[in-house]
């Protein structure tokens, strides 16, 4: 498993220096052929790195990769760390994970917001209720519906 926590950042954090239609993630797993590559730890600060949970609540970790097996283990490292782990789908995602990251190191820089901020994903229901990809109601089998 390799996962990628970098953002292709402009030198004047202006915005991602990486060509459309990619990712730094795709770049990555690129040059290494075989790898299990996701994207994650990217869309923070350091200091959310050392301490995740902001008043009380866990801040977001989305998590983007191709390999299913290994998922679960990113997402398990995540949310030992102290995060609230999200499965942001395929690898492709890495495209929007690192354009999130761009937003956050835009609100502490640029923004005034400074470094001691995070995000946090709000659910609706029962607390453990997966909704599913562009769903924003529970099913029926999940017994919330």
């Amino acid at each position: 498993v390799l996962i990628d926590c970098t953002n292709p950042v402009k030198p004047d954090l202006s915005g991602l220096d990486v060509g459309p239609g990619t990712s730094a993630a795709e770049r990555v797993a690129g040059w290494a052929p075989g790898a299990k590559v996701f994207k994650a730890f990217n869309t923070t600060g350091a200091n959310n790195m050392a301490d995740p949970v902001i008043n009380g609540v866990r801040t977001v970790m989305f998590v983007c990769g191709d390999d299913r097996a290994a998922k679960p283990a990113v997402l398990g490292l995540a949310a030992d760390v102290g995060f609230d782990p999200v499965d942001a789908g395929p690898l492709a995602n890495a495209r929007l994970l690192e354009g999130w990251a761009m937003l956050w190191i835009h609100l502490a820089v640029r923004g005034g917001l400074g470094p001691d901020f995070g995000f946090a994903l709000i659910r609706r229901g029962p607390t453990g209720v997966t909704r599913p990809p562009g769903g924003n109601r529970p099913s029926a089998s999940d017994g919330a519906g």
